[in-house]
């Protein structure tokens, strides 16, 4: 499920509560506060006579504001990933984000994982952008494919990059 509202304290709790009451089990989330806004993802397995009732139940969370988008999904194999981490860091413009999710679109990958965030650099001040992300590789995709051509960018972006491999790990679905 995709949860978003505005950031207020007993989402987490009241989310929980509800799928435990319906015999569910949490497995994995993904939650944050940006901008005053709460938004989340949490993967649950529950029993298939309780989904409806579940869906029902999280419904009535909009009287707090959250808004609850559920997504479901059978049980499937999770076949071995290959990733790459990418962190990478300099100063702040327009189109970073971009370019470089332009280029590992048409390299095939996906991201995983991508956080972003401005701070400002220790000694001028100025602002820096910094970026992590975790990037899937698809079949066939050698990672030094990908580390030349985000390096080639880099070079264009003047950004420091830095990509370490992850190793094969189950996806999580």
């Amino acid at each position: 499920m995709t949860v978003l509202g505005p950031d207020r304290p007993g989402h987490i709790e009241a989310i929980a509560s509800l799928v435990a009451a319906h015999g569910g089990n949490w497995l994995e989330s993904r939650m944050a506060r940006l901008a005053s806004q709460f938004a989340g993802i949490v993967h649950v397995e529950i029993p298939t006579a309780a989904v409806a009732p579940l869906s029902a139940d999280l419904a009535k969370l909009r009287e707090r504001g959250l808004t609850v988008i559920i997504q479901n999904e059978q049980s499937a194999s999770n076949p071995p990933r290959r990733h790459l981490r990418l962190a990478l860091e300099g100063q702040d413009r327009p189109g970073i984000v971009r370019e470089i999710s332009a280029v590992l679109a048409r390299l095939g990958c996906s991201v995983d994982q991508l956080e972003t965030q401005r701070r400002s650099a220790p000694m001028s001040g100025e602002c820096l952008f910094v970026a992590v992300a975790d990037i899937h590789l698809p079949d066939g995709l050698e990672a030094s494919a990908v580390r030349k051509a985000i390096e080639d960018l880099a070079a264009d972006l003047m950004v420091d990059v830095a990509l370490t491999e992850r190793g094969t790990e189950r996806a999580q679905q």
